[in-house]
């Protein structure tokens, strides 16, 4: 991985397309911000080898494919029970997101249930591993908003 490569303006406006539509064409890019197809290809590529652009994903409707819940679950590890834990955590399909945290809890995930009864049955995997904190989610507010340049903010 090359860290050094300069985020300039004409690559923080490829990222901003690429955020907006991952799968937006090179030329459309190009057109857009006044470079060719080749040369958007090849600031992608330089960013993809940096580690910069870290991947492209598909987003998918939790409620549209049966999960009719979504919770964010704190984990307060036990003593001894964190390295358990996080050795697990990949197991689990219902987490979809999965964060090591500071503060009174040590682990935040977000995860897709089926139902009510799905979700009493997911806690009563985690209760072994520490004590849980449940929230359902209502709606969702911001998803994946794009990161802008930091003199932007």
């Amino acid at each position: 991985m090359n860290s050094n490569i300069k985020i300039d303006e004409l690559n923080w406006k490829i990222l901003k397309h690429l955020q907006q539509n991952s799968r937006e064409s090179f030329a459309n890019i190009g057109r857009s911000i006044g470079l060719t197809a080749p040369a958007v290809g090849e600031r992608v590529k330089k960013m993809e080898d940096a580690g910069i652009l870290l991947g492209y994903k598909t987003t998918v409707s939790h409620s549209l494919t049966g999960h009719q819940l979504k919770a964010i679950i704190s984990l307060r590890a036990f003593m001894g029970k964190l390295k358990p834990f996080l050795a697990l955590a990949p197991s689990f399909k219902e987490i979809v997101n999965c964060y090591r945290i500071t503060g009174n809890e040590n682990i935040v995930m977000e995860v897709v249930l089926k139902d009510q009864f799905h979700l009493e049955k997911f806690i009563d995997k985690l209760i072994q591993y520490g004590e849980t904190r449940t929230n359902i989610v209502l709606s969702q507010v911001i998803a994946d908003a794009p990161i802008v340049k930091i003199s932007d903010i």
